[in-house]
């Protein structure tokens, strides 16, 4: 996540006098067998590493939570109160108090915090904590046009969102400082007393910089109401039991946490941090040899999710690969089917109007746009490690019952008569078409790509290790997508000779994808 450079003493001061720090915070502790080491050679930052044999069930640190960054311990929650707080408003959007109403969440206002801290300087009690978090970052956020034009057609592209970033920035954070500069730039407790100001286009990408810390190393710091509050009994885990540390779906308080985010993650991992009343413990899961990584885990990630909120990519993380399937790749697809009876854009118009009614009338709020692709895969084992296979089983529920409805609105088309209407009367025609529709939507999605899979495969073969480049874990994204959309043509296409070899027996019937994971799945 880390790709800082710097001199290598600066950057081994740095750690030492993070490290000084936290283990002077009272009730903090460090293991004597783990150490703070340089992993920028592996793209990877700063990273906990194991100096001797470390047993299962061994404390590794412990984080007071006065120590965290967050709402909770900051002064700027005094400071600037009306943001922190959230009066009931009346009809008119003002407050039963007459204090602003605030328009801030849990995002903007850590990002504030932290902007507050950092033009603190060395006034600022996380000085030395503050001053390791990295200041670039390897996410698409911060890639030219180049580097994004190699996700292709990946659906990662979509999701960056630079220029809302931009916008969020200037309406919630840079007008707060602007209207606030004796809070954020006062005469005696600011780094740039006697200085020039940053200007507003420093203020942007500091808080763009800000804001990527937190994407990369905020925690959730609150506990569902129905969670138990020991994280470790195995009773509450079960297939979906591994609760990720980091988020970006800001329900609660979040905050930065020392230390915590010195851990790297990946999909398989030896150590969890279980939140306490008073502290966060990190834990090993099971026993370290001297000289492993002490890793973390982040969730069940693809790797397009795991470089828009990390900036890296992992083997490991692959058996999460996701690919999105449009909906109108399917739906034009069917409309092949049936171009001969109806030949008019009015009738296509009625069939959607219709098929639009339908699934509203079944209580789906809307049509979906796109439908998400995955393999099915065990979630990691009590010790974090992986295991099971990781295989395409079944196309999304969700797509077989909008395509059934979408088909029940062409049956109606003309008062249910004609060749669509006699088409559709049969169950396995039916079948065949939700079927062969998505196959053909498959090709034509990967299609979109402007490389072939096989290119990918050669661009990637000589690489040695992880991908840590822009344009390789661009290619990488992209031919993880594309290996999905090859494993899903081969599996309905088996399903479509199943579904004919059946009817060439007399027998009726077949396999379709309604047993399968649900395309909005959720994992914990």
């Amino acid at each position: 996540m880390d790709v800082d450079g710097g001199h290598d003493v600066e950057f081994s001061q740095g750690t030492q006098r993070f490290l000084d720090w936290f283990c002077a915070l009272p009730g903090a502790t460090f293991h004597k067998d783990i150490s703070i080491v340089d992993l920028r050679d592996g793209n990877a930052g700063r990273g906990i590493v194991a100096t001797a044999d470390i047993p299962a069930d061994t404390t590794l640190f412990t984080i007071p939570r006065q120590s965290i960054l967050c709402t909770a311990t900051s002064p700027l929650t005094t400071l600037l109160p009306s943001l922190f707080a959230s009066p009931n408003p009346n009809a008119d959007g003002s407050s039963n108090d007459g204090s602003e109403v605030t328009t801030q969440d849990p995002w903007t206002t850590l990002i504030l915090i932290l902007i507050y801290e950092h033009l603190r300087g060395p006034l600022s009690p996380w000085a030395p904590y503050l001053s390791i978090l990295p200041t670039a970052f390897n996410t698409p956020m911060f890639w030219g046009p180049s580097d994004l034009a190699e996700l292709q057609a990946s659906a990662l592209v979509a999701k960056i969102g630079q220029a809302d970033a931009d916008a969020m920035i200037r309406t919630n954070i840079l007008s707060v400082i602007q209207a606030r500069q004796d809070v954020f730039f006062p005469p005696t407790t600011s780094a740039y007393t006697g200085a020039a100001k940053p200007s507003d286009e420093q203020l942007l990408q500091l808080a763009h910089r800000v804001g990527s810390a937190i994407m990369a190393y905020a925690f959730d710091l609150e506990k569902d109401e129905d969670e138990e509050e020991d994280d470790s009994d195995e009773e509450d885990e079960g297939e979906d039991g591994w609760k990720e540390d980091t988020k970006t779906g800001f329900k609660g308080m979040m905050g930065m946490v020392p230390m915590a985010d010195m851990l790297n993650a990946d999909a398989e991992f030896n150590a969890h941090i279980n939140h306490g009343e008073a502290t966060l413990v990190a834990t090993s899961l099971r026993p370290i040899k001297a000289g492993d990584e002490v890793l973390n885990y982040y969730g069940p990630l693809s790797s397009g999710e795991l470089l828009r909120r990390y900036g890296y990519v992992t083997e490991k993380h692959t058996r999460y690969d996701v690919v999105e399937l449009p909906w109108v790749l399917v739906q034009e697809s069917i409309n092949k089917r049936f171009k001969v009876s109806l030949n008019k854009e009015e009738d296509w118009a009625w069939v959607n109007k219709v098929f639009k009614e339908m699934v509203e009338e079944e209580g789906d709020a809307e049509v979906e746009d796109s439908f998400v692709l995955e393999r099915a895969s065990e979630e990691p084992d009590a010790e974090g490690r992986l295991t099971g296979e990781v295989v395409f089983t079944a196309l999304p529920q969700e797509l077989e019952a909008q395509v059934k409805a979408y088909l029940k609105a062409v049956k109606k088309w003309n008062g249910g008569k004609g060749l669509a209407a006699e088409a559709l009367a049969d169950k396995d025609t039916r079948k065949e078409i939700y079927l062969d529709s998505v196959v053909s939507a498959l090709r034509d999605r990967e299609s979109q790509y402007a490389t072939t899979l096989e290119d990918d495969q050669e661009l990637l073969a000589t690489l040695d290790g992880r991908p840590s480049g822009r344009r390789e874990m661009a290619v990488w994204v992209r031919r993880g997508e594309k290996k999905l959309l090859r494993e899903g043509q081969a599996w309905v296409e088996r399903k479509l000779a199943e579904l004919k070899g059946k009817a060439d027996d007399g027998r009726r019937g077949g396999g379709g994808g309604g047993d399968g994971p649900s395309a909005k799945r959720q994992r914990n």
